[in-house]
């Protein structure tokens, strides 16, 4: 089978800590070229731009856009116009707009489109939504506290504007919820604490409730030191199941039911190769409908000024 071939845009830690393993695993795919301003990979081809490695006339099949959100939708459309299938990291877009704009392109042309939610490829994330689909939820709650010092070091991007700040890890947070809770769910309240000096917030309090009107609440810290906690419990009318570890063990009732290896990056290639082979596109949005309305509807609050 021929691979396909493969251009990653944007090197930043995640693109080289997961996305260049993942692929370099997987034979469906070959990295063709790397986009970067800042750094390059040994071996493969490199350009500064986009536009440069389109002009140069590489032949490659697809992208993945590992860049802030901020600028994949222009870097999305030079793709999609030359003919590429397009992986957006996450989240897919600066605003719903754009990535619903994405979608009616790619499906004009005929391309694959794939909106990456890789925390629901964590080992327990399926086997945590086969157990929940045969019980009655009546309360939800989601831990997501983590230290941007040591996930996010001197970004400053991730608080401007569209960098969605605490948003960015919490998204992972409700990729999952969305993913294995049986009912959908929506905000009613919530609160934003934005530093003084920055456009997008460092701490969160949300409250939803699902169709059926059971609570769930999210609390979600930035900066959070010493042990990070990526949890989500959540009682049914027949035990309590808890999904620690941003989805790779799953509990019921204090008992480990499931764990398994980080996966998380090798599914996203995979259902990548799958989506192109077959001709489709995966663009699920709900994640990053739920950070909207929480910019749409949440109370703000000034906090202490963040310096890194």
């Amino acid at each position: 089978m021929t691979p396909i071939r493969l251009a990653l845009v944007g090197l930043g830690k995640i693109a080289h800590d997961q996305h260049a393993p993942a692929i370099a695993a997987d034979p469906r795919f070959e990295l063709t070229a790397v986009v970067s301003r800042h750094a390059g990979l040994d071996g493969v081809a490199h350009f500064a731009r986009l536009d440069d490695l389109l002009a140069d006339g590489l032949a490659i099949d697809a992208v993945a856009l590992c860049t802030p959100p901020q600028p994949r939708h222009a870097l999305a459309h030079l793709a999609l116009a030359a003919g590429k299938h397009v992986m957006l990291e996450k989240p897919p877009g600066a605003t719903l707009s754009e990535v619903e704009d994405l979608r009616q392109v790619a499906a004009a042309r005929g391309l694959t489109l794939q909106a990456t939610w890789h925390s629901r490829h964590a080992a327990a994330v399926e086997p945590a939504r086969a157990w929940l689909a045969e019980r009655t939820v009546q309360a939800v709650r989601i831990n997501w506290k983590e230290d941007v010092r040591v996930w996010h070091p001197g970004q400053d991007w991730i608080w401007e504007a569209g960098g969605l700040g605490v948003f960015d890890p919490a998204i992972n947070a409700l990729s999952i919820a969305t993913r294995v809770l049986p009912r959908p769910f929506f905000l009613s309240r919530g609160l934003l604490h934005v530093p003084a000096n920055r456009q997008s917030p460092i701490q969160a309090e949300l409250d939803f409730r699902d169709t059926a009107g059971a609570p769930i609440r999210v609390e979600l810290d930035f900066l959070q030191t010493g042990p990070q906690s990526w949890d989500i419990e959540v009682d049914t009318d027949e035990g309590a199941l808890k999904l620690t570890d941003g989805g790779a063990k799953l509990w019921i009732d204090g008992k480990l039911l499931h764990e398994g290896p980080d996966r998380e990056y090798p599914g996203l290639y995979d259902a990548f190769a799958r989506l192109i082979a077959d001709g489709a596109s995966d663009v699920d949005t709900s994640p990053l409908r739920h950070v909207a309305d929480a910019f749409l509807l949440a109370e703000r609050r000034v906090a202490p000024a963040f310096d890194w």
